[in-house]
C-alpha cells in the first residue's frame, strides 16, 4: 500500500508534461496569436488602403472623362434627343469606342458612360448598351461624385461615379451644384476588379510572414532559453510540486517542536522559525548573514564547515542545553546550504541531573540509616554489658564523623540529615578522584529541607564542577570547601575549590558583591559540562541566583560560586515562632 501511494505521484508526473514544457507550449501560443493578430490587422489595413487608392484612382479617371468635352458634347446630344437610343448605334458610337479605349489604356474593369436617366451609353459589355444600370446612379445624376465598393454585372469593383454637366454649362466634373447653375446630363462610372485592386496584397502579404516567421524563430528561441532558466530555478520540480513542498514545509516547520534554521551556500539565512528564534534569543534574521549573528562560535564553526556529512553537537545557549544536528543540503548535485535543527535538551538534562541527584541521595539515606541501625546495635551491647565509657567515646565518634563514616571532613556541622546524606555520597565520589570534601565553618543549617530535589541539583552541580576544577588543578592535595547556611526559607550555598581559578579567561577583575545576571556563559570558565546553566535556570526559576562570587585568589584558592535558593527551607518550630 504505501509503495502504491509512493508510485502514484510518479505516475501522475509522467503522465502529464512538466510546467517548463507548459510554459513553453504558453508562450509558443502566445507568440503565435499575436503574430497572427499582427498579420490579419496589416492584411486588413493594406486591403482598406489599397480599396481606397483603387476609388481615388477610379474617381480621377472618371472625372477626366466626365470633363472631356467631347464627351460632354455627346452625351449632351444623346440626353436632348428624343426617345432611347438603340444597341446597335451605340455599338458603333464615339462613347463606346472612347470607353473602351480608356478602360484598355487605364487596365479598369469597366468604364460606363450612362444619360440623365441612368441609360447605358458606353459599356465593355455591348449587350449592356441601352439598358439602365444595375446599381443606383441618384447620386451622380444629382450632381454629386461618390466612391464605394459594389457588385454589378461584371462583379464586385471598387467604383467611382461622376456627374456629365452639359456641354454649354460652365459647371465641370467635381465642381459643386448650385440651385440652376448647371444642367446634368449624365454620369461617368469607372470600377477596378477585386484581383487589379488586391494585387499587391500577396506581395505584402508575403514580407509580412517572412517577418511572423521572424518573430516566431525568435520567440521559440526565447521560450527555450526561458524554459531552461525557470528549470534551473526551480529545480526541475513544476507547480504542484512547488505547491505541496510549500505546503508540507510549512507543516513540518510549524508542527514540530524544533527549531530549523536554512542557511544558503553563500551564509545568508534563509529559513528561521518562531522555534529557533526563541532557542537561540534572536529575533527576525532572515537575509542576514549567520556569522553575523550573535551566536557560539562552535554553532557557527559546524554551519561553516563545509563537509559532507552531518555534524551534530551539544551546547550551551544563554540558560538552554540544545543539540544541534548540520546537515548539507542539495539536490542534482547543487549545493542547496545548511539546515540547522535545533532541538531542546534543557527539561532533559535538568531531570537527569534531579534523578542523579535523587538516586544519590537515596543510596547515601539508605547506607545511612543500616549503618545507623548497626551504631545503634553496637551501642545497646555496649550498654548492656556495663561498657558505658566505651559507649560514650563511640558516642562521641558518630557525632564527629556523622551517623557514617563518609570522607568529609568537619562532617558534624551539619545535621540536616538530606544534606549530610547528600554531601556524604558526593565526599565518597570525590574521595575516589583524589579530592578531600571540607564542610566550612559557617555552615548553619537549622531548618530542614522542605525541596530537596532542588536542592541536590543546583549543589550537586556546583560540587561535581568544584571537583573536575580542583582535580585539573596544581594544588595539591586537591580539596573542596562547601559552607550551606539558611536564612527562614532560603538556602544559602557557597562552594570552593583548590584549582586554578577563572582568571585566565579574562575575568581578573574584583568578585561581585552581589548575584549578577549578566554571567551567561559559566560553563566557558568553570566544569565543562551544562550544570551551571541548569542550576542558575533552577535558581531563578525559584527567585534566586547562581553566581560567581570570586574568580579565586593565586595561592589560596580557586573559584569560588554561589547559589540562593528561595522557598527551599521549612524553618525549625522554634524559628519559625519567632519569626
Amino acid at each position: 500500500m504505501i509503495g502504491d501511494e509512493a508510485e502514484r505521484p510518479r505516475r501522475r508526473r509522467g503522465g502529464r508534461s512538466s510546467f517548463a514544457a507548459q510554459v513553453l507550449v504558453l508562450q509558443l501560443v502566445v507568440v503565435i496569436a499575436v503574430v497572427a493578430v499582427c498579420t490579419g490587422v496589416f492584411a486588413w489595413m493594406s486591403s482598406e488602403r489599397l480599396v481606397h487608392e483603387a476609388q481615388a484612382t477610379a474617381l480621377a479617371i472618371a472625372q477626366s472623362v466626365a470633363s472631356d468635352p467631347d464627351v460632354r458634347t455627346a452625351v449632351t446630344l444623346e440626353a436632348r434627343t428624343p426617345g432611347t437610343p438603340t444597341a446597335a448605334d451605340l455599338r458603333t458610337g464615339p462613347l463606346q469606342e472612347l470607353g473602351r479605349e480608356v478602360g484598355a489604356r487605364t487596365g479598369a474593369l469597366f468604364v460606363v458612360i450612362t444619360d440623365e436617366r441612368g441609360i447605358r451609353l458606353a459599356h465593355p459589355d455591348a449587350d449592356q448598351l441601352g439598358l439602365r444600370v444595375s446599381t443606383s446612379a441618384e447620386a451622380a445624376l444629382a450632381g454629386t461624385e461618390s466612391v464605394s465598393w459594389e457588385t454589378g454585372t461584371l462583379g464586385p469593383s471598387a467604383r467611382a461615379k461622376v456627374p456629365v454637366f452639359a456641354a454649354e454649362s460652365s459647371d465641370t466634373a467635381g465642381a459643386a451644384i448650385s440651385a440652376g447653375a448647371g444642367e446634368v446630363v449624365g454620369e461617368i462610372s469607372v470600377g477596378f476588379a477585386p484581383q487589379r485592386v488586391f494585387a499587391d496584397v500577396v506581395g505584402e502579404t508575403a514580407l509580412v510572414a517572412g517577418a511572423a516567421l521572424l518573430a516566431l524563430t525568435i520567440g521559440l528561441v526565447a521560450s527555450m532559453l526561458i524554459r531552461r532558466r525557470l528549470r534551473r530555478l526551480t529545480l526541475g520540480l513544476g507547480p504542484e510540486e512547488l505547491a505541496a513542498l510549500v505546503q508540507n514545509q510549512a507543516a513540518v516547520l510549524g508542527g514540530v517542536g524544533e527549531g530549523v534554521l536554512g542557511v544558503s551556500p553563500d551564509g545568508a539565512v534563509t529559513v528561521c522559525t518562531d522555534q529557533a528564534a526563541g532557542l537561540l534569543g534572536i529575533g527576525s534574521v532572515v537575509g542576514r548573514r549567520f556569522d553575523d549573528l550573535d551566536l557560539p562560535d562552535r554553532l557557527v564553526d559546524l554551519v561553516a564547515d563545509d563537509a559532507a556529512s552531518p555534524a551534530s553537537a551539544q551546547l550551551v545557549v544563554g540558560s538552554r542545553v540544545l543539540f544541534v544536528d548540520v546537515r548539507p543540503v542539495s539536490r542534482d548535485g547543487v549545493d542547496l546550504g545548511r539546515v540547522v535543527v535545533l532541538r531542546d535538551r534543557t527539561d532533559v538534562e535538568a531531570l537527569t541531573r534531579r534523578l542523579d541527584a535523587v538516586a544519590t541521595m537515596t543510596t547515601a539515606l539508605r547506607a545511612q540509616r543500616h549503618e545507623f541501625a548497626n551504631r545503634l546495635h553496637a551501642i545497646s551491647g555496649l550498654l548492656e554489658t556495663g561498657q558505658d565509657a566505651e559507649a560514650r567515646d563511640y558516642l562521641a565518634n558518630v557525632l564527629d564523623h556523622g551517623p557514617l563514616k563518609y570522607p568529609v571532613q568537619h562532617a558534624d556541622r551539619l545535621t540536616e540529615p538530606y544534606l549530610q546524606a547528600f554531601l556524604g555520597a558526593k565526599g565518597v565520589e570525590a574521595a575516589e578522584r583524589g579530592v578531600l570534601v571540607t564542610i566550612g565553618s559557617e555552615t548553619l543549617v537549622t531548618g530542614s529541607l522542605c525541596d530537596p530535589e532542588d536542592v541536590t541539583t543546583v549543589l550537586g552541580n556546583l560540587l561535581d564542577n568544584a571537583v573536575n576544577a580542583a582535580v585539573a588543578g596544581r594544588v595539591r592535595p586537591a580539596w573542596v570547601e562547601v559552607e550551606v547556611l539558611d536564612h527562614g526559607t532560603e538556602l544559602h550555598c557557597s562552594v570552593m575549590d583548590s584549582g586554578d581559578g577563572v582568571a585566565a579567561t579574562g575575568q581578573d577583575e574584583a568578585p561581585p558583591a552581589a548575584p549578577t545576571s549578566d554571567q551567561s556563559d559559566l560553563d566557558d570558565v568553570h566544569g565543562h559540562g551544562f550544570g551551571l546553566p541548569l542550576s542558575r535556570d533552577i535558581a531563578r526559576r525559584r527567585g534566586g541566583d547562581v553566581w560567581l562570587a570570586s574568580p579565586g585568589v593565586r595561592g589560596e584558592h580557586g573559584a569560588v560560586f554561589c547559589a540562593r535558593l528561595p522557598g527551599t527551607v521549612e524553618p525549625a518550630p522554634s524559628m519559625a515562632g519567632d519569626g
